[in-house]
Parts: structure tokens; C-alpha cells; sequence
């Protein structure tokens, strides 16, 4: 007689979060929740931060980014809590905590770590589906446009500029609380570094000053396509 030891499902969330572990320290903590899935209710203040309009989609991946957030807080040890909105549509951290969330239809991330030398994290993720051409002048600078023509898949290769841009965003916004558009920044991109397939990185300069950044300051960033995803991250230390 033998008997058989039961191991779950392996899931297509759990797939993408193996993938992106790796681009993360291990001051990082990172998780993953299915929009899609069963999701647990968020505290009452994040709940008030949504409109009484939101429509059932941007309610499912609000929830599961919190549900990502909270996770995440849970790997560090800590308590989770609530993750609330700024003015500005950026989430607020609880006091002595750093991160991002993201989300697409069909999948939401989540990176926190704990306040210290990394100062800001900037996290994207994006379905793996070409950026359409017509949106390349908005998103791409005549160098980056010219870079994709060189390219084996530009539309692809155009979402990850895009996704690229929205990490380094997010990752300075929450020092400089700045706004700006795709052409505040542009980027040069090296990938498939040590051959690892799907992973590169990226530096994303500043086209403009962003006080207290300076025209010419570069934000360092990782990326990792597969999985039916594009995913990246930006970060800035002391």
C-alpha cells in the first residue's frame, strides 16, 4: 500500500510570483493575489477610499492588491494594515513602511519593505500583449521609437517601456510627489542579462528636473517577461 502526499494546485498566480521573487533583496517582501479569485474583504478605511461607483472590476482589483499588501506585511511579521489613498490616487503606508502595488485583470502585486537605505520602490505589471503603434509618440522618445524599430517584437518591447516608465514613476513619485508625463523620463534598456531568458534592466534618466532629482538622474530598475505578464520594478537607495 502506498499513500500519496497531497500538494495543492500550482497556480498561475503562484507561477508569476516565482517569477518576479528574483528580482527582489530579501529586505523586499512580494505577493501575489488572483483579482479573478476568492478575496477577502478590506479594513473599512480602504474600503472608504473607493467610490460608491467603482464598478465590480476596479472593486475586485483594489481588494486584491490590499490582499496582496496585507500578505506581504504578513511575510516581514508584521500585522497588516490598512493601505488607504492619498489625494493624489497614491497609496499611503502605515508609518516605517515602503512599497507599491499593482494590478492587472487577472493579476495584483504587492512589494513591501520596511523604511531604511532603500528609500522608494515602483512596481508595474502589464498583460503581455503588444502596445499598439499609434501609442508609441505618446509613451516612447524618438530615441526609445528608434530603439524599437531594431527589435525583434517592438510591440512587446514597447509595453515594457511603457510598464518600465510607470515603475520608475511611481518609485520617485513617492519622493519628489511630482507629476509628469512618458517624456519626463527615457530610458535605455539591457536585456536578457546572464542569459537568464525573459529578465533585464533598465535605467530610466530624467529628461527634466524633478526636484530633488536632477535632469540626468538615473533610477536603476528590473524586469522579467513570462507567465502571460510583464513586470517591473524600480528602486531607489540611500
Amino acid at each position: 500500500m502506498t499513500t500519496e502526499t497531497y500538494l495543492p494546485p500550482y497556480t498561475l498566480t503562484q507561477k508569476r510570483l516565482d517569477l518576479i521573487r528574483p528580482l527582489f533583496g530579501q529586505e523586499v517582501a512580494v505577493a501575489a493575489c488572483d483579482p479573478l479569485g476568492d478575496l477577502p474583504t478590506p479594513f473599512p478605511d480602504e474600503l472608504a477610499c473607493l467610490s460608491p461607483r467603482a464598478v465590480d472590476k476596479r472593486r475586485r482589483e483594489f481588494a486584491a492588491g490590499r490582499a496582496a499588501a496585507h500578505q506581504a506585511m504578513r511575510d516581514l511579521g508584521l500585522s497588516p494594515q490598512p493601505v488607504v489613498i492619498a489625494a493624489s490616487r497614491a497609496p499611503v503606508w502605515p508609518a516605517g513602511l515602503i512599497g507599491s502595488i499593482t494590478h492587472t485583470q487577472s493579476c495584483a502585486i504587492a512589494s513591501v519593505a520596511t523604511a531604511g537605505p532603500l528609500r522608494a520602490l515602483g512596481i508595474d505589471v502589464e498583460e503581455d500583449t503588444p502596445l499598439k503603434d499609434e501609442l508609441q509618440p505618446a509613451i516612447c522618445s524618438e530615441r526609445e521609437q528608434d530603439w524599437l524599430k531594431k527589435q525583434d517584437s517592438p510591440g512587446q518591447m514597447g509595453k515594457l517601456i511603457f510598464s518600465a516608465k510607470e515603475a520608475a514613476y511611481k518609485c520617485q513619485y513617492a519622493i519628489s510627489q511630482s507629476f509628469f508625463g512618458f517624456d519626463g523620463m527615457e530610458l535605455e534598456i539591457e536585456p536578457d542579462v546572464d542569459n537568464l531568458g525573459g529578465h533585464g534592466r533598465f535605467l530610466a534618466c530624467f529628461t527634466a528636473d524633478q526636484l530633488p532629482f536632477r535632469r540626468g538622474f538615473s533610477i536603476e530598475g528590473t524586469y522579467v517577461i513570462g507567465a502571460g505578464i510583464i513586470f517591473t520594478m524600480a528602486s531607489l537607495w540611500e
